[in-house]
């Protein structure tokens, strides 16, 4: 595709806002009539829909008051709280117009002002405004997707305006039924589900209306149990690159031009020999007993045989973890009826059993369900961590589903349709840890790749076979023929059986694609380095720790005899180093025209490192010294990543970029925006959206070439996050940020980017990647979060993919999905390997369907609803106001819990009341208000508070929510009891306590985790035992001011802290810092902030938020 077409598809050149989504289409833009629509300003994010007053009706927020609820009684312990003044839920003008589905992603233009109301002498509640996360139609949007193409839709056909679901609306087709025998006979209908007792709902409370959508354009495919078949899509031309480039297409069609090129289909075409020596050879061996826990970095093949499983071995996670590693295997299910059908042992594991439709969800009271009033229970926080939810499937289909550490939504039962989900206000969306590091994946290499012939699904265990020859998708349920080649089982070595394959084992699996998956040979790995050299980066010593670093470990480069090295140097101008072999040394070529950058010589800038890696030696070592004297204070950025971008674009691969100030030359430089007089005072934060589009345009540019950008800024000054972090976020690259970094003076941050730059320079990598999420008919995603760029509706590009990056999308119910028991969701992750394989990661995840609000509550994740919130919240920030986000969160547990007591509640009772599942919900609100990113009242850098932002939409769930709620535990009274055992270590596990000062004491010592930091805290009074025997001090007093290290000493009690804290790192891929603070210590406020139940001058203390919500939801 050309410069210009790749530039019209985003936004350049044009003079319009730079979008980062798929252009307009006019048919389908008719608006609704009274919303706005601007063509030349649209956001580049989806806005969250505002809560309008207006007259009850369909499709709007119920604009009177809730229901009335007797006053609970009051606790002792907790004091009274003072009397506080409610804010009323202001107007807002007019409603968001509707906007296409987009990536995530902020862009340039006006955010609409927020009014502020007048200083109050104590802090006021969180203002309930019109700011609400899901009013309008379709909840749970910043603006209704303007007709996304579901996943088994091509978005090339015309779309239809948009429409109201209509009750007339036939239903979807049905779950495949199956036989005693394990095959369906074919025209059978599956048995009827058991009709649920109906709910009363609360009455003058009208119904949130149905959310105006698309009908979508009907799939290729007859009924399921049509038997005739179209002929086969066209092979793909189009899936990562163009035959003679390495631009990919923008526009690539839904239906062939896949995340993944499809190849021959399979059945036709030229068959290659098999070869299953990439079978992992895990699988191939004998079946171990039981599947091992799910640890951190470990993901059990499940080969056959699994039926009787012994129990999982003791988890050696850390315990804020581990809430995110539980397998779905444990426990028994949820909501199953006692005594009741048990799981079917006819149908194979691959079968959707429809004994699940037997299961009675109403007949008891489930533990999720169990009432808590929160303002009596005061000790909610669980000493042991709250693990995932186990979907209500049968047996078998849990022990096959997805890993939780990988795949995980924010409700295991799917309501059956967009009118329950608005009801129960609690988001929809799917996040995902896709490149996750696994112990155990098994890899098949095989001629023909089995996918849908319809929407190109992969074959994986929730699909139905009909018989030995035919199956049946479980997105769109189209039956499609199964190639000779998969009846063989290459574990097994028989013949016959192909629903004992691995692919339809294993709900994570990896292949080796074949040829026809490939346009060109897969690119060789290719690390180009770009390094800050101006007097400050000098000042700062990154430069010497930087080149040690990749001295140490340049044997350790994920790659082959192909890999390439570069290093461009900058201050006011460029420095290119020339080591071409047979050079006696390195060469230096300066250009000093930043303004139109050239490459001096081309041929000998990246070279290869296998050939050249003694004048690659040679330079790293002569680096500090070479710019040890310098005076150039100038930073010329945007010329060296222009310079960089030209070097990489032939081939593709990883920029990584180090900057110590502000860009101050040429193009890209930049002014300081922040006033440190109004970091505490402004109630709305400003300057959070780039001050220019020149680093987002450029990041377009590089992933237009497969080029990443990954972004180190080390700075005690202000470096404008917001603008620069533009060139990873939208190349899929990573932001790093050490602030205040200094060689002396701050040895904790030097520590951190030494252990996070050796991790950055030999974790893998995979190369020119795409990603494609896919879910069962009636369901689509509008929304994405992380760091890629979405290159059409559902297509994600990712020019580097680390294992490391999270990522979260947002789903709507376009149809109901009344006739279905399950619903299945795939993620499929095509990447070049840094050994120059194509290979196709594939994760899928199966759900059930319900139909009563309270098993919607009961399936809630909370932590998953509260990762979502954040991402969402993110937006909200940067697209409107942060005080806008801060209220929509605060609405969000608002409404939840309202609507729990309103729909969901068969007996009301006083008080502030939520089902056991949410009841942790408030205080991860409250904990997201309280987070660095959010904040106010408190006085937060600028590039600080952006960053947390990143990292909040960046990392995965298990580490973004230690950065939200952070763990507190006691460390002078470590003992032995209910340790972990991990090879010749012992781990102790003391239990988690509530982030209060009330559960701190003078006499003890206190480790907070809060993800990027550790501060232990020393108690005045602190036990002389602890600080001579951990910390080698004879008394209070003689502990260091700056104290970051543990002393290794030779006591029991030593050994036990320091194995403890280095097992709490060890479960991260970032290093943590930690600082060893006294009661007097400058960073005491630091810690203090992180206990987020307390009261400060600026915020709600837990129980006087819990009081506020308990206000809202009873007027």
């Amino acid at each position: 595709m050309s410069t210009a077409g790749f530039n019209s598809q985003n936004g350049t050149g044009t003079g319009q806002t730079y979008t980062n989504g798929p252009s307009q289409n006019p048919v389908a833009l008719q608006q609704p009539s009274g919303v706005g629509y601007s063509v030349n300003h649209q956001p580049a994010y989806n806005q969250m829909q505002a809560k309008v007053l207006a007259p009850p009706g369909p499709a709007l927020y119920p604009s009177g008051p809730y229901q009335p609820v007797p006053p609970g009684p009051q606790v002792g312990s907790y004091p009274p709280a003072p009397a506080q003044p409610l804010l009323p839920r202001p107007q807002i003008g007019v409603l968001p117009s509707h906007t296409p589905p987009q990536s995530a992603s902020p862009g340039p233009g006006p955010w609409p002002a927020q009014a502020t109301p007048p200083a109050q002498a104590t802090p006021p509640p969180p203002a309930v405004t019109s700011t609400g996360y899901y009013t309008g139609p379709p909840a749970w949007q910043y603006a209704a997707p303007r007709g996304p193409a579901p996943n088994h839709v091509n978005p090339a056909a015309a779309a239809p305006p948009l429409m109201s679901h209509s009750s007339t609306q036939p239903p979807g087709p049905g779950a495949p039924p199956t036989s005693i025998h394990g095959y369906t006979q074919l025209g059978s209908a599956p048995p009827p589900m058991n009709p649920l007792p109906p709910h009363t709902y609360q009455p003058n409370r009208p119904a949130y209306g149905p959310p105006p959508t698309m009908k979508p354009t009907a799939p290729p495919a007859g009924p399921p149990g049509t038997t005739g078949t179209p002929p086969p899509p066209k092979a793909d031309a189009q899936c990562w690159g163009a035959a003679s480039s390495a631009r990919p297409p923008a526009e690539p069609d839904t239906q062939e031009g896949d995340v993944e090129c499809p190849g021959d289909v399979a059945g036709n075409g030229p068959q290659a020999p098999n070869s299953y020596n990439h079978v992992d050879n895990r699988m191939a061996g004998a079946a171990p007993p039981g599947p091992p826990g799910r640890h951190l970095g470990h993901y059990p093949s499940l080969p056959p045989g699994y039926q009787n499983t012994s129990a999982p071995p003791p988890s050696s996670l850390h315990p804020a973890l581990q809430a995110a590693t539980q397998p779905y295997t444990q426990g028994p299910l949820p909501y199953q009826q006692p005594g009741g059908p048990g799981p079917s042992p006819g149908p194979a594991p691959a079968q959707l059993s429809p004994s699940m439709a037997a299961m009675s969800l109403q007949s008891s009271t489930p533990e999720a369900l169990r009432v808590v009033n929160l303002l009596q229970e005061r000790n909610l926080l669980p000493p042991a961590p709250v693990p995932a939810p186990t979907p209500c499937l049968t047996q078998d289909l849990q022990k096959l589903n997805c890993s939780p550490e990988v795949f995980r939504c924010t409700l295991t039962s799917i309501p059956q349709t967009q009118s329950v989900l608005n009801k129960a206000k609690l988001p929809l969306g799917l996040l995902l840890h896709p490149f996750k590091d696994l112990s155990q994946l098994p890899v098949v290499t095989s001629s023909t790749i089995v996918r849908c012939r319809s929407c190109r699904t992969y074959i994986n265990p929730f699909v139905s076979f009909l018989d030995q020859r035919r199956w049946k998708c479980n997105l769109c349920y189209r039956v499609n023929d199964v190639p000779e080649e998969f009846m063989y089982n290459p574990v097994s070595r028989s013949y016959g059986e192909p629903h004992k394959r691995p692919e339809v084992q294993n709900a994570t699996i990896e292949f080796i694609a074949p040829s026809e998956y490939m346009l060109r040979p897969p690119q060789p790995a290719v690390y180009l380095f770009v390094l800050d050299v101006s007097h400050n980066a000098v000042e700062t010593g990154y430069l010497s720790v930087f080149c040690q670093s990749l001295l140490d470990n340049i044997n350790a480069l994920p790659g082959d005899s192909r890999t390439k090295v570069g290093f461009i140097t900058f201050d006011s101008t460029i420095h290119f180093y020339n080591l071409q072999e047979g050079l006696s040394q390195p060469q230096m070529l300066i250009v000093s025209d930043i303004e139109d950058i050239f490459l001096p010589t081309p041929d000998s800038l990246l070279v290869n490192l296998n050939e050249c890696k003694e004048l690659v030696q040679d330079l790293l070592k002569s680096l500090p010294n070479l710019f040890e004297k310098t005076m150039e204070t100038q930073s010329a950025l945007g010329s060296a990543l222009q310079a960089a971008f030209k070097l990489l674009s032939p081939t593709g691969g990883r920029m990584s970029v180090f900057q110590t100030q502000l860009p101050n030359l040429g193009v890209g430089a930049l002014q300081s925006r922040e006033d440190p007089n109004q970091r505490a005072s402004a109630k709305d934060v400003q300057h959070l959206s780039p001050a220019t589009d020149f680093y987002k345009k450029l990041a377009l540019d590089c992933s237009g070439q497969q080029v990443a950008v990954d972004l180190f800024l080390l700075s005690a000054q202000y470096c404008d996050l917001a603008t620069l972090g533009c060139i990873s976020r939208y190349s899929a690259g990573s932001v790093y940020y050490y602030p205040s970094y200094h060689h002396q003076h701050n040895p904790a941050q030097v520590e951190r980017f030494q252990r996070d730059l050796k991790r950055y320079l030999t974790r893998k990598i995979g190369f020119e990647a795409v990603m494609r999420i896919r879910c069962t008919k009636g369901l689509s995603i509008h929304t994405f979060h992380g760091n890629f760029f979405v290159r059409s509706t559902d297509l994600l590009s990712l020019p580097n993919v680390n294992p490391d990056a999270g990522f979260a999308v947002q789903m709507s119910i376009e149809e109901n999905l009344d006739d279905m028991q399950v619903v299945s969701f795939q993620a499929a992750l095509l990447y070049t390997s840094s050994k120059g394989e194509r290979r196709i990661r594939v994760h899928t995840m199966c759900l059930p369907v319900v139909s009563s609000l309270s098993d919607v509550f009961a399936g809630a994740d909370v932590q998953a609803i509260t990762g979502l919130l954040a991402c969402m919240a993110v937006d909200r920030s940067v697209t409107s106001s942060l005080s806008d986000a801060r209220d929509a969160m605060t609405n969000a547990a608002i409404d939840s819990l309202s609507s729990y007591r309103q729909s969901a509640l068969t007996i009301q009772q006083p008080g502030l009341l939520a089902p056991a599942c949410l009841r942790l919900f408030p205080l991860y609100i409250l904990a997201l208000l309280k987070q660095k990113a959010f904040r106010t009242g408190t006085s937060t850098r600028l590039d600080e508070r952006v960053f947390a932002m990143y990292q909040l939409k960046y990392q995965p769930l298990a580490f973004a929510m230690l950065m939200i709620h952070p763990a507190l535990y006691r460390l002078d009274d470590l003992s032995d009891e209910g340790a972990l055992n991990i090879g010749e270590q012992t781990i102790p596990q003391p239990r988690v306590l509530q982030l209060s000062v009330e559960k701190l004491s003078r006499e003890g010592a206190f480790l907070l985790d809060a993800g990027l930091v550790m501060y232990l805290w020393i108690g005045r009074n602190c036990h002389q035992n602890f600080l001579s025997q951990v910390l080698g001090v004879s008394s209070y007093a003689a502990v260091p001011e700056k104290l970051y290290l543990l002393p290794e000493l030779d006591t029991a009690e030593s050994q036990r802290t320091r194995a403890f804290v280095s097992w709490l790192r060890d479960q991260r891929p970032f290093f943590p810092s930690l600082h060893i603070i006294r009661d007097e210590s400058q960073l005491k406020p630091h810690f203090l902030q992180n206990m987020i139940e307390d009261r400060t001058e600026s915020a709600l203390s837990y129980y006087e938020f819990l009081l506020h919500l308990q206000q809202q939801i009873s007027k």
